[in-house]
């Protein structure tokens, strides 16, 4: 048996025995939780009494507009090793970012004209 298998199976062995061991001591001699009336109010950075409740649900909005900034942030993501090797790309490179542009710029003024970026 090579010393690199056994030292692999040793490993395994001492993290499958250990794993298990440290979750059991962390029940058995961790401090038990009691219901405290401080630990169950909601907390803001600071602020005791906050506005609402911790069951307010958000609007979609907000998640349509973080889903927006990911999906245009995404687009700085392929343009910038563009803009960097564009003299290597030529003419062909510089037709497939127009494209790609103008791909973005279409989802744009979809989400505009479906007015998902208006505030009520």
């Amino acid at each position: 048996m090579s010393s690199q298998i056994f030292l692999a199976s040793s490993i395994i062995f001492i993290l499958a025995t250990a794993i298990p061991i440290l979750f059991l001591a962390t029940s058995k001699l961790g401090i038990r939780n009691k219901k405290h009336k401080e630990k169950n109010i909601s907390y803001e950075s600071g602020v005791t009494k906050s506005i609402g409740g911790s069951d307010h649900r958000f609007s979609v909005k907000f998640y349509l507009v973080a889903l927006l900034f990911v999906l245009f942030d995404v687009e700085i993501i392929f343009m910038f090793p563009w803009a960097v090797n564009v003299r290597e790309l030529g003419s062909f490179g510089l037709m497939e970012m127009f494209t790609f542009m103008a791909l973005l710029l279409a989802g744009l003024i979809y989400v505009y004209k479906a007015k998902a970026l208006t505030w009520q």
